[in-house]
């Protein structure tokens, strides 16, 4: 038995250490927002927040998180959030989303840069270029996605 805090909330998750939390999200807890990609860490589909730091969940075992706070979509765009609602708008405003796979953890990545940020702090094109790295989307909407992490730090200055 693994405990896991998960958006605010411990959760007991009886599966092997050694299971990425991708899966106990999604297979045990229900939370479906996160998504499989790669299963290597390669592309960014499964970020979350580890302690506000985003990181891959496909890749992170269960073991290595307990006593800390994982942060998922669910909670980033649950309106509670202000760094996440401001990305979550300048998403749609931005018109970000094609199918929209990706975009679960590209939200994710955008919204740990943004709170790293120091306040008032305009990044730059590569700032979020260098930020987002790691994050695909084969749909190719990295310039709005880039319009859309300016925008919504313009939004928190």
């Amino acid at each position: 038995m693994t405990t896991l805090n998960v958006n605010g909330r411990d959760h007991t998750v009886d599966a092997d250490p050694t299971t990425p939390i991708l899966w106990a999200l999604r297979d045990t807890l229900g939370m479906t927002g996160t998504k499989f990609g790669c299963g290597a860490a390669l592309c960014g589909a499964c970020t979350v927040h580890l302690d506000g730091q985003a990181i891959r969940s496909c890749v992170t075992p269960m073991s290595a998180v307990e006593g800390k706070k994982i942060r998922t979509i669910e909670a980033a765009t649950d309106g509670s959030d202000k760094v996440g609602s401001a990305v979550h708008a300048a998403w749609v405003k931005h018109d970000v989303a094609q199918c929209g796979y990706c975009q679960s953890g590209q939200i994710m990545s955008a919204t740990a840069f943004l709170t790293a940020l120091p306040k008032g702090k305009q990044p730059s094109a590569a700032e979020i270029d260098g930020a987002m790295a790691g994050n695909i989307c084969r749909c190719g909407t990295y310039a709005r996605i880039r319009a859309a992490v300016a925008d919504a730090a313009k939004t928190l200055a």
